[in-house]
């Protein structure tokens, strides 16, 4: 099960958070900086995406100056959760025609529709491409 994801940038500004499991606001903002110090000082070329946490695993990967971080239990499949997160990524940019960083800061609201047509109550809900962004699509339309 998924218990948060996080976009954050190089500078360790959150640019999305989503939360499946109960937190406080302080200790949102404790975890916000554990994973940004986990994961952007690692070596692209010669560590893992994947990190232990806690009791839990975070799953990232780095996309141009953004971090897409999952933090799931220990015994799930992170390579599931790696997939997920280059689907995601491939919805925003297919969905904003070459997504960028002011896409998400500006646009958040579709970003919180994609994320929630992939992700359902911590777990995976839809894994096509062709059928996210023909929901996206129609609800363009609705509006």
């Amino acid at each position: 099960m998924i218990n948060f994801i996080l976009v954050q940038n190089r500078q360790g500004k959150t640019r999305l958070s989503k939360w499946y499991t109960p937190y406080d606001d302080e200790e949102k903002v404790r975890i916000r900086g554990e994973v940004q110090r986990l994961v952007a000082p690692r070596d692209q070329k010669y560590q893992s995406n994947f990190v232990e946490y806690r009791t839990f695993k975070i799953v990232y990967r780095r996309y141009a100056g953004l971090f897409f971080c999952v933090c799931v239990d220990a015994q799930d499949n992170e390579l599931a959760y790696l997939e997920a997160i280059h689907l995601f990524v491939e919805v925003l940019d297919a969905f904003f025609e070459n997504v960028n960083e002011l896409d998400l800061v500006f646009n958040f609201y579709r970003v919180y529709a994609i994320l929630d047509e992939i992700f359902l109550a911590g777990e995976i809900q839809e894994t096509s491409k062709t059928v996210i962004l023909d929901r996206l699509a129609f609800l363009e339309r609705l509006e």
